[in-house]
């Protein structure tokens, strides 16, 4: 190609990180011989922007969104925006945007520059999904229950699930560290939640299961990873406060370790609930998975895809005692048959979910979207 193809992410902010990381992990490993990557988000605030900063990719910092309500005003700033995404010369414009906004697609469509987006989440109903799916060229679905539900036969639509960087993730030795920290005996068997407690995810579900299976085993503990600065993370401590095993449950809040947590872990646990936005394609499932943790997960979208193949491994969602039977299982079996478990976790990751082949997946969607593949 005679020149790049000049993409434009927008994000709102890097202030969570959780989305921001997902899409700098794919710009940074873009073909740079095809494609050249910009990033545009509303400010500069929040730890990780100096990450997506220091990544060398240009960041522009621009308001690239409307309250579409007056509708003259909302037309009136939409075509402003439009004048910003023309000025860049931007042939493709992706949007992480999580909300139903369509004033950016709609500013895209003035200024004749495609605009695609991704889908994140289970939330639907408004009519403004509905604009914002008319108004792309082209969209990115992250699992399967999204193309059903919200875009049957759609033509424009790509099935493309996260994917997990497995030179990061991967099996490690126990941490010494960790263990020391905690002051874990040497035979402790962890169960652990990577995940900010809010109340679709479920805590409170393996909290139940936990104090049903913890009688069983002299030394278990369960650890939950995550923020838990919110009125669920105040109620899920009090209800450890009651548990007949307090000092064996653990917060730690935010943790930059998660990959040292996955070498003490025993079983990961991802219990979200059947309700309100779900998953879309949770990467902490897949990190536990290439990190060699066996992990149990509840039947609900995006989760079921990246489990599809290891059945076993789902339980019913909001289903305590289900969980609970699968931990007391997996708890009992020996080294030896937990090592084959993982191990066959860990093909998985390898044969469907690298952040190679997620990386591989956006650049034929974008060649294709452009007319050029």
């Amino acid at each position: 190609m005679s020149e790049k193809i000049k993409i434009l992410y927008t994000i709102p902010n890097f202030d969570t990180a959780g989305s921001g990381k997902a899409l700098l992990k794919i710009a940074q490993r873009l073909d740079t011989s095809v494609f050249e990557p910009h990033i545009c988000c509303f400010h500069d605030k929040g730890a990780f922007f100096k990450t997506v900063r220091e990544s060398g990719i240009p960041v522009h910092l621009y308001t690239y969104t409307t309250p579409m309500i007056p509708r003259a005003k909302g037309l009136k700033n939409a075509w402003r925006i439009s004048r910003f995404f023309g000025k860049g010369k931007f042939d493709l414009i992706h949007s992480f945007h999580y909300a139903d906004d369509y004033s950016e697609g709609l500013a895209a469509r003035l200024a004749g520059v495609k605009w695609v987006f991704t889908k994140k989440n289970m939330n639907w109903g408004a009519n403004s999904w509905k604009l914002r799916r008319k108004l792309a060229s082209g969209i990115i679905a992250q699992n399967t229950d999204m193309i059903k539900h919200f875009f049957p036969d759609q033509p424009k639509v790509a099935l493309i699930g996260r994917g997990v960087d497995t030179n990061e993730f991967k099996p490690l030795p126990p941490s010494t560290s960790l263990k020391k920290e905690f002051k874990l005996p040497d035979q402790a068997k962890v169960i652990l939640m990577v995940a900010n407690l809010v109340p679709v995810k479920g805590a409170e579900v393996l909290l139940e299961a936990f104090n049903t299976v913890a009688g069983a085993f002299d030394h278990l503990y369960l650890f939950y990873v995550g923020d838990n600065q919110n009125d669920y993370g105040g109620k899920m401590k009090s209800l450890a406060e009651k548990s007949s095993y307090p000092g064996r449950i653990i917060f730690t809040g935010k943790r930059p370790d998660v990959k040292d947590f996955h070498s003490i872990a025993d079983i990961f646990v991802l219990p979200t609930l059947d309700e309100g936005r779900q998953e879309g394609s949770p990467v902490a499932l897949l990190e536990a998975m290439a990190s060699g943790s066996f992990s149990l997960a509840s039947n609900v979208a995006g989760i079921r895809d990246q489990l599809s193949n290891l059945p076993d491994q789902l339980f019913a969602p909001a289903d305590s005692q289900a969980l609970a039977s699968g931990l007391n299982k997996y708890l009992s079996f020996s080294p030896q048959e937990m090592k084959s478990l993982t191990d066959r976790q860990l093909k998985e990751v390898e044969d469907r979910f690298t952040i190679e082949r997620e990386v591989n997946d956006h650049e034929n969607f974008y060649l294709r979207i452009l007319g050029k593949s």
